[in-house]
């Protein structure tokens, strides 16, 4: 994969001994990251600006594997040989921290903090370093970009200035406790170098990690499709159609591992708001990510939760709530009864709308949310499954009885609703127009078979077919390498137009397997991996009729401006 020259990567970034790891902000997640990191063979050092953080989260690092040692989990040998890979550091200059192949960001999130902090990164590092924030709703090229407002703005003038290499900066999603959750959202800004993406989904692979990809949209996959899990149970409460149990109760009985009510107050009342209302704002205050007055009175009483002794139910010191009792039979009887009464149809009907919709948008694929719902939040199936159990016609019908009884725009349905597959029809108009006028797939044959949208996704697929003539091939009757580059890329452009972005070839790997002959029928298939708004990654693989591969093919697409 062709690479920009100033972001280059490690041989095998996979291999602890050849990548070291930074990580600033030695609170719960990172002093966790950290740990993950260490325990993959990384050396790591940990940074704080507060004099003691970063001493003390090692100190509660080594108490924890004493409990793993203790318990069995771990031998001293293992146990002492990861603490022996973490280092601390306490600065507030960033650019004072050693070199290293990568840095992971977890300070609060402050978005003038993130952008001085990666300035400096930036400034002190190697051009080989990768860039990583830990951002749970922050937009990665607000991080990167430009800035003219803000307390960072007004220390420059009035003018933030961004990144010069904003190539080697993405998002690295990790979910509280990082050593325990498998999931990590792998997130591109606009300028993030795919190649550089592609290292790091195989990095987090190799710490034992699922990652999922998405483009930086507010709230990324989990936070983003999670917030009517939240919403939709704090309206029924504030409304009074049940009590806050009964509807935990009620979505617990639905194979939910916690209810919306008791996860807000394990999460923090203040947390879960602040998450809400900044996708909110990201998204030009859109109704269906308003935050509830309900939510905001909890915060502004000093109600945050377990954390405080109350939220919206009250806690002894072990954590136990109190006054959380539900009326079974009422948790039982919504279910299945009128849709403004049952929190679980209510629920799911907006999950899947907003995985639907995300998906639409070209953020991520239809399996990746499917994977971050199940792991990051414990659901028991994705959106996607739940569109394929329920049906989009009985989905966007629940919507609008729902936007009739509570007009104002949260409950719209996703325009991907308005086909059974979950997706918009697919125009396929200048992909024939293109393909009509290619001189060269023309010369060689190549048939086009089957070119469309998948329904799910949202992504491209084509399939083609050429027969291996004697023009093509040596004197040995194998098929010249130049004529095969050709076919794949031309099966490639299919896809990747298929889904209306107007693209072209921005970089392309080969890999031949087997040769080709004379006489040979290839067949390519293509399919669209994942789009980052202004590129994509397209896998095409190139066989013989029967099944026999002989080539895979890996291109990135850019978008073009519409003509």
């Amino acid at each position: 994969m062709t690479k920009p020259a100033d972001v280059p990567t490690p041989k095998d970034p996979t291999r602890a001994d050849q990548l070291s790891v930074a990580v600033i902000g030695a609170g719960a997640m990172g002093a966790g990251i950290a740990q993950v990191a260490a325990e993959a063979g990384h050396p790591v050092t940990l940074v704080d600006s507060q004099p003691g953080a970063a001493d003390t989260a090692l100190e509660r690092l080594v108490a924890t594997y004493d409990t793993l040692v203790a318990k069995g989990r771990r031998t001293r040998e293992e146990a002492d040989a990861t603490l022996a890979r973490i280092s601390t550091l306490t600065t507030a200059d960033m650019r004072t921290l050693p070199p290293v192949g990568l840095v992971i960001e977890a300070v609060v999130e402050q978005i003038d903090i993130k952008r001085a902090i990666f300035r400096q990164l930036e400034e002190a590092q190697s051009p080989t370093t990768v860039l990583a924030t830990n951002t749970s709703s922050l937009s990665i090229d607000a991080i990167t970009g430009e800035a003219t407002t803000g307390h960072d703005a007004a220390l420059h003038g009035g003018r933030s200035p961004a990144l010069t290499h904003p190539g080697r900066v993405l998002g690295l999603h990790f979910f509280n406790p990082p050593a325990l959750m498998k999931l990590v959202e792998v997130i591109a800004g606009s300028d993030s170098d795919p190649a550089i993406l592609d290292d790091a989904c195989t990095l987090m692979q190799s710490w034992g990690k699922t990652p999922v990809r998405c483009t930086s949209t507010p709230g990324f996959i989990v936070n983003r499709v999670a917030r009517p899990f939240y919403g939709e149970a704090q309206r029924m409460v504030a409304e009074g159609l049940a009590d806050a149990a009964t509807i935990d109760l009620a979505l617990r009985n639905a194979g939910f591992r916690m209810g919306p009510m008791e996860l807000t107050d394990l999460i923090g009342q203040d947390v879960n708001y602040a998450v809400g209302e900044s996708v909110w704002r990201q998204t030009g205050q859109d109704p269906r990510y308003a935050p509830t007055d309900y939510q905001h009175d909890l915060v502004r009483s000093g109600r945050l939760g377990r954390k405080s002794g109350q939220g919206v139910f009250r806690y002894d010191e072990s954590g136990t709530a109190l006054d959380a009792h539900p009326d079974e039979v009422l948790a039982t009887r919504l279910v299945g009864g009128p849709l403004r009464t049952d929190p679980v149809a209510r629920t799911v009907a907006m999950l899947v709308n907003e995985g639907v919709d995300l998906v639409a948008r070209g953020e991520a694929t239809a399996a990746d949310v499917d994977t971050a719902m199940r792991l990051g939040t414990n659901y028991p199936k994705g959106p996607f499954e739940w569109l394929a159990e329920i049906g989009a016609d009985t989905i966007r019908a629940q919507l609008a009885e729902l936007d009739a009884a509570y007009p104002g725009g949260r409950y719209r349905p996703s325009p991907a609703l308005d086909t059974d597959d979950g997706s918009t029809e697919a125009d396929l108009t200048h992909v024939t127009t293109m393909w009509e006028q290619d001189q060269a797939s023309a010369a060689l044959g190549i048939e086009a078979l089957e070119v469309g949208v998948d329904g799910a996704s949202g992504l491209g697929f084509a399939r083609t077919r050429m027969r291996v003539v004697e023009s093509m091939v040596n004197g040995h009757d194998i098929l010249h390498g130049g004529y095969l580059f050709i076919f794949a890329d031309s099966t490639f452009a299919l896809a990747c137009n298929a889904s209306g972005r107007l693209t072209v070839a921005a970089a392309a790997d080969i890999s031949f397997l087997t040769a080709g002959h004379l006489g040979d029928v290839l067949i390519a298939e293509a399919r669209e991996r994942v789009t980052y708004g202004r590129s994509g990654i397209t896998d095409v693989t190139v066989m013989r009729e029967d099944g026999e591969i002989v080539a895979e093919f890996r291109g990135r697409s850019r978008s073009l401006p519409p003509r």
